[in-house]
């Protein structure tokens, strides 16, 4: 019998054996192994909260108005307006000419009204003499005591009727002083209506042109109650128009509103402007109320980044990894802004590049951000 048949079984025992050390041997060489390194997500630069000077303000929305608008108009009816001395932009003086009505037809009631005057006039002496007789024969009997009373009650009545047609002329006389529309005080023509033309009878009372007195502008801004209270009488405010590039001009807070909104829980706060200058009735602007300054943590605006309206920063643990933290935020002031809770002073986080790390990433630290020039910012290298 041939001994290879005993041979095979053993054989494939040894190459079991075999192979089952050599799985063992590579598993213990691979535990025995050192990790491979994680490979860092960014080369960063890292910096602390620093303390600075911020500017406490309370900024507001608002419109630029006339301080007061004069409205000019007729005070007489039926009349034809003649001239037109001014128009929309002219600066007019107290007193000054604005426009004028043709005369003639009050001139002529006029002169109707002198001559019934007159007529009362004699009247009333013709009155006031037969009165006068009517006394002196009063002691004779020559008259009884109710025609003298008749002489007497005469002469009044005739007054009267004198007084009444004096007054009928002075009327007439005010008609050709408000033929002449006079400006009743310094300012600028800000408006002029359809009325205000030559040939035009506008009615009495008509506006015929609008005047902002004394040139003056003021800024009425909208500032929530709650701040009213810090906002005191001829605080400068800064007032920047509305537009691209739109000025900056400073004015002053004349006035805050005794009264607030029920409805939107602001008050309205009257800021004078100066004349003249680059702002005109009607235009938009946004203003600055400085209210001092006050010391703060801050950190480069870089440094915060937004999620959900939330602030987070990457804080440093260690030598490599970064940990997410939610901070509060206050004011901004250039590129800084004011961390005011959620991070300790001495607190290390990642300057810049924040938008591309997350929470528990590892990178690596190349420097420290220079605490002389807070508000330095250094772009993250991707490593390569």
């Amino acid at each position: 019998m041939s001994p290879t048949p005993r041979l095979a079984p053993a054989l494939l025992t040894l190459a079991l054996m075999v192979g089952a050390a050599v799985l063992a041997l590579t598993a213990h060489a691979a535990d025995s192994a050192p990790a491979a390194p994680t490979r860092a997500a960014l080369t960063v630069t890292v910096t602390q909260p620093q303390p600075a000077e911020l500017s406490m303000a309370i900024t507001a929305n608002g419109s630029i108005a006339a301080w007061q608008d004069a409205s000019v108009g007729s005070e007489v009816a039926g009349l034809r307006l003649e001239t037109v001395r001014v128009n929309v932009g002219d600066v007019v003086r107290r007193g000054q000419l604005l426009a004028s009505f043709a005369t003639e037809t009050v001139q002529a009631d006029l002169a109707e009204a002198h001559a019934h005057v007159a007529e009362a006039e004699a009247a009333a002496t013709e009155a006031a003499a037969n009165a006068e007789r009517a006394r002196g024969l009063q002691a004779s009997g020559a008259l009884s005591a109710q025609q003298i009373d008749q002489y007497v009650t005469a002469e009044r009545s005739a007054q009267a009727r004198l007084e009444a047609q004096r007054a009928a002329a002075q009327v007439q006389q005010l008609r050709l002083k408000h033929t002449q529309v006079i400006a009743p005080d310094h300012g600028v023509i800000s408006a002029r209506s359809a009325a205000a033309s030559v040939g035009a009878v506008p009615a009495a009372g008509q506006e015929l042109f609008r005047l902002i007195r004394q040139g003056r502008l003021e800024w009425r801004a909208e500032v929530q109650a709650g701040d009213l209270a810090r906002l005191k009488p001829g605080m400068a405010v800064r007032v920047t128009l509305a537009g691209e590039g739109g000025s900056t001009i400073t004015g002053r807070l004349r006035m805050v509103a005794p009264t607030v909104d029920a409805q939107t829980r602001d008050g309205l706060v009257y800021v004078d402007l100066p004349a003249p200058g680059a702002a005109r009735a009607g235009m938009f602007a946004r203003g600055e109320f400085a209210l001092g300054s006050q010391r703060a943590l801050t950190l480069p605006q870089a440094a915060v980044k937004l999620r959900d309206g939330l602030s987070y920063v990457l804080q440093l643990e260690g030598d490599s990894k970064v940990r997410e933290v939610k901070v509060a935020t206050g004011r901004r002031q250039g590129d800084r802004i004011e961390i005011t809770g959620g991070l300790d002073a001495a607190a290390r986080v990642v300057a810049d590049g924040v938008g591309f790390l997350g929470d528990g990433d590892t990178v690596r630290v190349i420097a420290a951000a220079p605490a002389a020039t807070p508000g330095r910012s250094t772009n993250p290298q991707p490593t390569r």
